[in-house]
């Protein structure tokens, strides 16, 4: 089976005007801000989007139906990564989580009305989204059979009871993705449906937001309320009862999406402990002759082209329709653990530095940090790779 990597030359040069966008806009507006937008200044990320629009770089992932560039899932891994280098650049480009994956999801399942109302300000960059899934305990998380929020039908509509938690830019967004129980009991496999809710519905509050480890991602982690949260029919996104399967639609490729962003990070991180080696001199000569920094240089190149090489197989895989599960677990577990080991060496190499507010590494490794936690924790993955790897060695005789 021929697998092509080849990189479009059209995507190559949306690649490097973003490499270049990145490092002459973004770059300074991250330092300015020191990476922290938990606080969701407005103008900083309008402005940031204006520019890539006027870069011709914004949406790269949508269609161009709805002012995107449409690129496929292989031409999103090379521009997303170098959208990544910076923390703010997915958000200057409109591609950052969770607002990717949102639209993403309503091309896939939303109607037409839908996509109108909601989609249409989504890519355009007019409005922001949310996706309310994670409830405390003992509510959905890593096994989102635990779904407790309900949703009960009433003339008209219906009535959405429940408490989320830790859900990425519900502060001011326009409107919320949520998940419910429909039907069955929680730890049942089916019965979620998804609603799209308005930030404006008296039934939907934010009840405070969420202190995290991280702090580039806009607006924050929030915790939401519905109490008696009436909703019409037409709210509902896709069939009833069919949320869980919706889920699968968004979250495969908002795995990937993840990682490629996420190696731009890593890539950044490496770069600083490569100019850092080179130029730091100590026990008779520059940090890069000394064999133990050699081996943490060339671990994290390791890191970053084996990363690379499964996050694009993954996006071929998908881009031709084939099942992604088992690859997507792969590479989310591989990248997100990867891209923690590149960070934390290039802390180790420039020292001092490294912990200091003088580099951005500190802020990197608070950043990458939660990606092992974020679309599933490495533990949630490897238990269904090796549950599918089983299963796969029984249907070919191989194991009792």
């Amino acid at each position: 089976m021929a697998i092509e990597f080849e990189i479009d030359q059209e995507v190559a040069d949306i690649a490097r005007r973003t490499a270049v966008f990145v490092r002459d806009t973004v770059l300074p507006a991250e330092e300015e801000c020191h990476g922290d937008v938990h606080a969701g200044p407005e103008p900083l990320r309008r402005g940031l989007q204006e520019a890539a629009r006027a870069a011709g770089l914004f949406a790269p992932h949508v269609a161009p139906r709805w002012g995107g560039l449409g690129l496929d899932l292989r031409g999103q891994a090379v521009v997303f990564e170098a959208a990544g280098y910076a923390l703010l650049g997915p958000l200057a480009l409109n591609c950052a989580a969770p607002d990717e994956g949102n639209m993403h999801l309503l091309e896939a399942v939303a109607t037409e009305e839908q996509k109108a109302r909601f989609l249409a300000p989504l890519a355009a960059g007019e409005t922001r989204s949310c996706f309310a899934m994670t409830e405390p305990v003992p509510g959905a998380g890593s096994d989102p059979r635990a779904l407790a929020t309900t949703a009960v039908r009433v003339p008209g509509g219906w009535l959405v009871n429940g408490r989320k938690w830790f859900i990425s830019g519900a502060d001011g967004a326009a409107f919320t993705i949520c998940m419910a129980r429909t039907g069955g009991e929680p730890g049942d496999p089916g019965g979620a449906t998804m609603f799209l809710i308005d930030s404006g519905n008296p039934g939907m509050k934010v009840v405070r937001a969420i202190g995290t480890l991280d702090r580039a991602l806009f607006a924050g982690h929030s915790e939401l309320l519905f109490e008696d949260c009436e909703v019409t029919d037409d709210a509902v996104l896709g069939e009833v009862d069919q949320g869980f399967d919706y889920a699968q639609v968004r979250l495969g490729p908002a795995r990937l999406t993840h990682c490629m962003r996420w190696l731009g990070v890593a890539r950044r991180a490496q770069d600083i402990a490569l100019d850092r080696a080179a130029r730091r001199r100590a026990f008779g000569g520059p940090l890069a002759e000394l064999g133990m920094v050699q081996q943490q240089l060339a671990d994290s190149e390791i890191d970053i082209e084996t990363g690379r090489a499964l996050l694009w197989r993954a996006c071929w895989e998908l881009d031709r329709g084939m099942p992604g599960g088992r690859l997507t677990s792969i590479a989310k577990t591989f990248v997100s653990e990867a891209v923690g080991r590149v960070v934390d060496r290039s802390v180790q190499i420039c020292g001092a530095l490294g912990i200091s507010e003088d580099a951005p590494l500190a802020a990197l490794y608070r950043e990458v940090r939660p990606f092992r936690v974020y679309d599933g924790p490495s533990e949630t993955h490897r238990w269904a790779i090796a549950r599918r790897a089983v299963r796969a060695a029984r249907e070919r005789g191989g194991v009792a």
